[in-house]
């Protein structure tokens, strides 16, 4: 069995692997990595040698950091990364050219369509209606989006909201909440079927679905980095950040939002952002910790989100495409029976 994995801002790792009663045997690990000593190549093969075929990549990874010299160096991988692709080997998982992939970038629509569609897409995908999809939002009205998990009262200051302008929704997926100013931010959604990340834990996910998008910022001028689990930063500050879903049918949803503008007072006046939350990101001030890809490229909204779209499909060969009637349809019933709901917004009172 053969698998790969490209390392988030790293280099490719190439697992062949056997397995013989039940262990796994033959293992040959290859790549364009950098790895001091050379023998260390040998040690690696040999600790994933004789290790049960069921064995999860973090259990790989331990077996692989325990075999290594003393002053051993991993450049452009790690022993996560082996794990991965070992794992994607056994389930023979599939690449991103694996699948035939569709662009929808539409008219926009509110808040809560836009959250509803989410859902919609992504179960289509999974039941295998609809191909894997990228898809960019536009949005008719701002709005505070939070977390499937997020206390309404503890997130959101409904004066400052009121004052500014901004709706309250709640999203499908877990994470923070995010300032969804229209016009000032560029959000997208990947519904993509479950063997795309097959073998990967799900923080590696993140950083397999996110990678795309790094490539894309770098495009247009910014040294974006991935940031654990779910950040997308530039050396000048955090850019913005991502979220999942996973549905039962196997849709898998992986949306992320990148501020292009921003307020930062405003935020803090409509996001209940505490001192504990910041504390970690190294600095007390919400309004300092995004830096905007405005301010950074010089380029217009526009302009960054036909690149974006340019380097999806240089990795993708995607089409572009539209969202049908009855998936409009679909979603809008699903505004009316859950997102438009008090039930709904306020179900983390």
């Amino acid at each position: 069995m053969h698998g790969e994995y490209k390392v988030p801002g790293g280099k490719l790792v190439v697992v062949d692997v056997e397995v013989t009663d039940g262990r796994l045997s033959d293992f040959r690990l290859a790549g364009d990595f950098f790895l001091e000593p050379d023998s260390a190549l040998e040690d690696i093969n040999a600790a994933v040698n004789g290790l049960p075929a069921e064995t999860d990549a973090t259990t790989i990874a331990k077996a692989v950091r325990g075999a290594l010299p003393e002053g051993a160096q991993l450049l452009g991988f790690t022993p996560e990364s082996v794990g991965t692709a070992v794992r994607r080997a056994l389930v023979t998982a599939p690449g991103w050219r694996d699948f035939d992939w569709e662009i929808v970038h539409e008219k926009a629509v509110s808040p809560r369509l836009n959250l509803a569609l989410d859902e919609v897409l992504t179960a289509r995908v999974g039941e295998g209606r609809r191909r894997p999809t990228l898809r960019i939002w536009e949005w008719e009205e701002s709005a505070v989006v939070i977390g499937s998990f997020q206390s309404y009262r503890n997130e959101v200051d409904p004066d400052g909201a009121a004052k500014h302008g901004f709706d309250v929704v709640r999203r499908i997926s877990g994470g923070g909440a995010m300032l969804m100013a229209a016009g000032q931010i560029i959000t997208y959604s990947l519904y993509v079927p479950a063997s795309l990340v097959q073998g990967m834990t799900f923080a590696d996910s993140y950083a397999f679905l996110d990678d795309w998008v790094l490539h894309a910022l770098r495009e247009v001028g910014i040294d974006a980095t991935y940031q654990p689990l779910n950040d997308i930063a530039s050396p000048t500050g955090k850019i913005g950040g991502a979220a999942q879903k996973r549905l039962a049918n196997g849709g898998v949803l992986h949306h992320a939002t990148i501020s292009y503008d921003i307020d930062g007072e405003m935020m803090t006046e409509v996001l209940r952002i505490g001192r504990e939350k910041l504390s970690d990101k190294g600095t007390t001030s919400a309004a300092k910790r995004v830096d905007p890809l405005r301010t950074q490229t010089g380029l217009s909204r526009g302009e960054i989100i036909e690149s974006f779209k340019k380097t999806f499909r240089a990795l993708t060969d995607a089409e572009d495409s539209a969202i049908t009637a009855d998936e409009y349809a679909d979603a809008e019933a699903l505004v009316a029976s859950k997102f438009s709901t008090d039930a709904w917004l306020r179900r983390v009172p």
